[in-house]
């Protein structure tokens, strides 16, 4: 599977495989009993660098007499071996202060279990620092792991972006509901140009949107019901999000070949001009804020949410999102001093992340965030006023569900499976994983 880079791993990744050695392993002996932290230590993948930098200038900055009292010290791993050291080290209840959550939830709601992660929405709420996270991004964090648990050093947006110069071409207004974004595609296509540029070869790209279609008819809990068990993916209502994205590519919307288009490739046929739509996430906005590589102009990107469908009971301002690879603290580890530190990170991360590296975070920009970029500070005004956040298709799918189906995507819209065998292929690894 085509896994993208960096910052976009974890919205694509599996995301509920157990971790078995995991409950029996957090009994542990205790040998790192509550108030021992000796530092602020972080082991993190090491590419993302982001988080790494961001922290590293908070503490001879904002935080530095939090880092006189608890240094900073970061230790990295390739991203393969995180998840096996993360296991390791709870194993031995030795986990560091903050430790990459690894890449699924499941992993996370396990050490939970067995006692080892810190409830954070309690202790930045004692801290009287919980109104400086995102709402929005709180919600997410809830929905992938139950609760408020991990510190989401990243947050990602996503819809559909635009081409406004196309739009405005060949008479376009943004589409404010599904059946208005099928006609301006139609229209696009028979113009010439590719409705919607997508990776079939990564295959998420497509999936996303049916969870998009999932989310607008059923409303922002459809796909939590599949978990629950209380909905299955071969239900009527959710064939018929899976057809309706089928209807695109039968109708020719993604253009020749999305089989073997890859995710690099789908970027570039939208910043190339040569699409006019492309669903994605907001971790794209260092491409789309890069003139040389965005030859269509920052100036000509816009940005649309998953439009409503037609009578149902989702609503546009539902936004999907993801908190990329998020960090977890300690529960083992957690003191006075660690408090600090969190207190300070959700005081300043925030601002310091948009001017420094113009990336967004879960956590709200207090203070001086420099001069930001046009789409950048769009982004940021979209996420201060959303309150419900959705997940992606395959967010709460075991490890094989995933892999089915980010690897049927391309066959759902070239019309070589249908929309519901591709949704029992799903369901059945779903049943059985």
């Amino acid at each position: 599977m085509h896994l993208p880079p960096k910052s976009r791993l974890f919205a694509s990744l599996a995301t509920a495989t157990t971790a078995t050695l995991l409950l029996a392993a957090c009994g542990g002996t205790g040998a790192a009993s509550s108030g021992e932290a000796k530092d602020f230590s972080l082991t993190i993948n090491d590419d993302n660098h982001i988080v790494q930098q961001e922290l590293t200038t908070l503490s001879t900055g904002a935080c530095k007499s939090q880092n006189q009292a608890l240094p900073l010290k970061i230790q990295t791993l390739p991203i393969g071996d995180v998840d096996q050291k993360v296991q390791l080290l709870a194993g031995q209840d030795a986990l560091p202060v903050q430790f990459a959550a690894g890449s699924t939830p499941q992993l996370t709601k396990t050490l939970d279990k067995g006692g080892q992660v810190q409830d954070l929405e309690k202790s930045l709420k004692d801290l009287g620092v919980w109104d400086d996270i995102q709402p929005a991004a709180a919600k997410t964090v809830e929905n992938l792991y139950g609760k408020f648990n991990v510190m989401p050093y990243q947050f990602n947006i996503e819809g559909i972006w635009f081409n406004k110069k196309l739009f405005a071409q060949h008479g376009i207004t943004v589409p404010q509901t599904y059946d208005q974004l099928v006609a301006a595609a139609a229209k696009l296509k028979g113009a010439g140009v590719v409705p919607f540029s997508a990776s079939g070869k990564a295959g998420w790209p497509i999936t996303r949107l049916v969870s998009g279609y999932l989310y607008r008819e059923l409303g922002p809990d459809a796909l939590q019901a599949v978990a629950d068990g209380k909905a299955k993916l071969t239900d009527p209502a959710y064939v018929k999000a899976a057809q309706a994205v089928a209807d695109l590519g039968k109708a020719g919307d993604f253009g020749a070949g999305v089989e073997s288009i890859d995710y690099d490739t789908s970027v570039q046929q939208f910043l190339t001009g040569k699409a006019a739509m492309f669903y994605m996430g907001s971790w794209e906005l260092g491409d789309f804020n890069d003139a040389t590589k965005d030859l269509i102009g920052a100036a000509n990107i816009g940005f649309m949410p998953f439009p409503t469908v037609a009578g149902g009971k989702g609503s546009a301002d539902q936004i999907p999102a993801n908190v990329g690879l998020p960090v977890a603290v300690s529960a083992k580890s957690y003191n006075t001093k660690v408090g600090d530190w969190l207190s300070c990170v959700a005081k300043n991360y925030g601002a310091s992340s948009l001017k420094n590296q113009g990336t967004i975070s879960g956590f709200k920009a207090n203070g001086d965030t420099g001069t930001l970029p046009p789409l950048t500070q769009m982004v940021q005004n979209t996420i201060d006023k959303t309150t419900t956040s959705t997940l992606w298709f395959e967010a709460l799918f075991n490890t094989k569900a995933t892999e089915t189906s980010q690897t049927n995507a391309a066959s759902l819209v070239t019309g070589t499976l249908s929309a519901q065998d591709f949704m029992q292929k799903v369901q059945s690894d779903l049943a059985n994983g």
